[in-house]
């Protein structure tokens, strides 16, 4: 019996020029990283970037690609391989985003794409057909306006002055009319059992016949002044940064390089 071979062999591909470059295809059905032409032939970004992103898609989700550990890898260094790193986030193939963990560390989280994202603005929404309106009914008749309800603070602290004295009875459109006045005391501080004991101290022997308005008076004239503003605390230190080259965290009012990548650049421009 003829022996049956279930594996292709290598063959070659050949064009018509004999000057160009010539292909040997191997048959693979494990251990290899499908890379679309749009990447491979991209005509904007450098053979380095092509080679960086090709890495990135050949390795499992979760290895770290940080500018340490790529340059630990490869020769290209630091600066080389930072500079890639940007080309591809700049074409779409790369994200790259800034999280804090529970620790309270920054990380940087990338995220690789097969196919480069394109960035395009959402369409606005298809205009909804106005609906059509029922006849409008005639106007009911003028009805007063709904009285605001009362801060809960300020309610209590008047509902619960009979409790001091029971002269101090108020009724409860008395209660939403000093209420106001009982909240500007509230803000400026001073504690609701504090407000009441002021409110009710000192009363006349003989009473009072309208307790509505000896509240009134009393909460106006003696107001308190307000508290003192806070003074400013000392000054917020600037944000973290990741350095554009070397990937550390560093302090800084703007994104850029950290001083030690700021030195050795500005060395070697000097140098230049």
């Amino acid at each position: 019996m003829t022996e049956q071979h279930f594996s292709a062999h290598a063959r070659t591909r050949t064009g018509r020029s004999h000057q160009g470059v010539g292909h040997v295809d191997e048959h693979r059905d494990e251990r290899f990283t499908v890379v679309g032409n749009h990447l491979a032939q991209h005509s904007e970004l450098s053979l380095t970037a092509i080679g960086l992103a090709v890495h990135i898609h050949s390795l499992r989700s979760g290895t770290l690609v940080g500018i340490k550990a790529l340059a630990g890898r490869f020769p290209e260094g630091e600066t080389r391989i930072a500079s890639a790193l940007r080309e591809l986030e700049t074409h779409g193939y790369l994200a790259r985003t800034k999280e804090r963990l529970p620790s309270g560390r920054i990380v940087t989280r990338t995220i690789s794409y097969n196919k480069p994202r394109t960035h395009t603005a959402p369409r606005p929404p298809k205009p909804h057909p106005e609906p059509t309106r029922p006849p409008t009914p005639p106007p009911a008749a003028p009805t007063s306006p709904p009285q605001p309800e009362p801060p809960a603070p300020a309610r209590d602290v008047l509902a619960g002055l009979r409790t001091h004295d029971p002269r101090l009875h108020l009724s409860e459109q008395d209660v939403r009319r000093l209420a106001p006045a009982v909240a500007t005391w509230l803000e400026r501080g001073v504690a609701p059992d504090d407000v009441q004991r002021t409110l009710a101290a000192g009363m006349p022997k003989e009473g009072v016949r309208h307790p509505a308005a000896f509240l009134a008076h009393r909460l106006t004239a003696l107001l308190p002044p307000p508290l003192p503003a806070a003074r400013p605390g000392p000054p917020r230190p600037s944000p973290l940064q990741n350095c554009d080259d070397c990937d550390r965290a560093f302090r800084a009012p703007t994104p850029g390089r950290c001083r030690g990548c700021s030195v050795a650049h500005q060395g070697l421009a000097a140098a230049a």
